[in-house]
């Protein structure tokens, strides 16, 4: 009986998600998959942490939206997400929620809340540093540059990337009574997730041009016409960037615990 409430639930968010335009159809049926593995995997306190991490990013996605209607001219998605950004920021923990299902080994509790601070920690710093009064700056070439730049980092942003990952953390310590070693490994390593996140988007996630406007951006159709890819490999887009920035850090964070624990 609690299973099915249970299941009922994580589908009314599902739906919930799509009428609020936080999720896209597509969105909807890969947010219920991701938290029908997290059920299976962690039970209700996954869900709760995966919950806090769609809820608060949603919420900061939303926020002054109106503001950064020009920021996603260059961004490849907005504010409401698809299956692949949803998978791209919950898939790896649907997996290793899984995994953990199967294995019921605590190493895996911790990469899953690598990966939810991570992508926490990535969206927070996108979704408040956008709205920095100054332009951030390019990491390769240490100038500011238009905000939305895949690559750029902010004063605002950082200290936002920084908060995403300490909630995170703090819920997680909070709801498995984890030590605070834990915790502190949970909340640096989020950030670090974040940080890669940075770097592959700087160094090697695909930009295009527009030959309509002449916009550098993320899309591969702007102004109705397919742009044209002027660097990063052909694989990296920013929800491969985003999936393997979560992915990395988790399993740097398992490799630490191997040595601390």
């Amino acid at each position: 009986m609690e299973t099915m409430i249970i299941f009922t639930i994580i589908i009314l968010t599902g739906l919930a998600g799509y009428l609020l335009k936080s999720l896209t159809i597509s969105g909807a049926v890969a947010a219920v998959l991701v938290g029908l593995a997290v059920y299976l995997g962690f039970g209700v306190k996954g869900l709760f942490l995966l919950g806090a991490f769609f809820l608060s990013s949603s919420l900061w996605s939303n926020y002054k939206s109106s503001q950064k209607k020009t920021i996603e001219e260059k961004l490849a998605k907005g504010a409401t997400r698809d299956w692949r950004q949803v998978l791209a920021n919950g898939g790896a923990a649907a997996l290793f929620s899984i995994i953990h299902y199967i294995s019921d080994d605590s190493t895996w509790l911790v990469g899953f809340a690598v990966i939810l601070a991570s992508a926490n920690s990535d969206t927070w710093a996108s979704e408040i540093g956008s709205l920095s009064k100054k332009d951030p700056i390019y990491i390769r070439t240490f100038k500011r540059i238009d905000k939305g730049t895949s690559g750029a980092v902010s004063m605002l942003g950082s200290l936002a990337a920084l908060a995403g990952s300490l909630l995170i953390s703090l819920i997680s310590f909070w709801l498995f009574h984890l030590e605070f070693v834990f915790c502190l490994l949970i909340f640096l390593s989020g950030y670090f997730g974040n940080v890669i996140d940075t770097l592959m988007g700087a160094f090697y996630q695909q930009v295009f041009r527009c030959t309509h406007c002449g916009i550098e951006t993320e899309k591969r159709l702007h102004c109705h016409l397919p742009t044209i890819r002027i660097k990063g490999f052909p694989i990296m887009d920013n929800d491969m960037v985003n999936f393997l920035s979560g992915f990395l850090a988790a399993w740097m964070a398992m490799g630490v615990l191997q040595f601390i624990h």
